[in-house]
């Protein structure tokens, strides 16, 4: 391509005006369908997080009721309820959001989280306080960058939703690290 090439279609041959004409009815054609695109991308990653929020607080309930049984330390066994309480109040308002964008609420964690928790309610005392501290890091690790992604997007109801909850996923991740070295 020489320098010539966004030269001036005047005094082209009237085939290569409608040549030029289409191409450039392509490209943006091309850019509209890559925007309508993307938007559509957009809301699926918006409706997956949603429903991995949903399936995470319910597994984060379930972690932390466990926790609290069978944890041998009371630092851990607090965490657990903090846990608990706050992913309760994070699945009612994910919920919320659920059901103003159309998104069919899961009811139980996934198969993978199902497995996890299988796993680790077989273990006890410091065993099982420190996997489920390592859980609960591994899961915060996870989901507050998606989270963080999702903030930026300021007008819709997941948006507003990951904003709203990623002050409190970050605080549990520091407090789940700083257990870690605890522990």
């Amino acid at each position: 391509m020489g320098p010539g090439f966004f030269r001036s279609t005047a005094g082209v041959a009237p085939p290569v005006k409608r040549i030029v004409k289409r191409i450039s009815l392509l490209i943006v054609s091309g850019a509209f369908f890559e925007l309508a695109t993307s938007a559509l991308g957009a809301d699926k990653i918006s409706e997956v997080l949603l429903r991995d929020a949903i399936q995470g607080n319910l597994a984060a309930i379930q972690m932390g009721q466990l926790a609290q049984e069978k944890a041998q330390s009371d630092e851990v066994k607090s965490f657990a309820s903090t846990v608990m309480v706050d992913h309760w109040v994070s699945n009612e308002q994910a919920e919320k959001a659920a059901k103003q964008i159309g998104v069919t609420v899961p009811t139980e964690p996934s198969i993978s989280q199902k497995l996890h928790y299988e796993q680790i309610s077989r273990l006890s005392d410091k065993a099982l306080d420190r996997t489920f501290v390592a859980e609960m890091i591994a899961f915060y690790k996870a989901i507050i960058p998606r989270f963080k992604n999702e903030a930026k997007k300021t007008d819709d109801p997941v948006g507003i939703f990951a904003n709203e909850e990623l002050p409190r996923l970050e605080e549990h991740l520091d407090a789940a690290q700083k257990l870690q070295s605890k522990i």
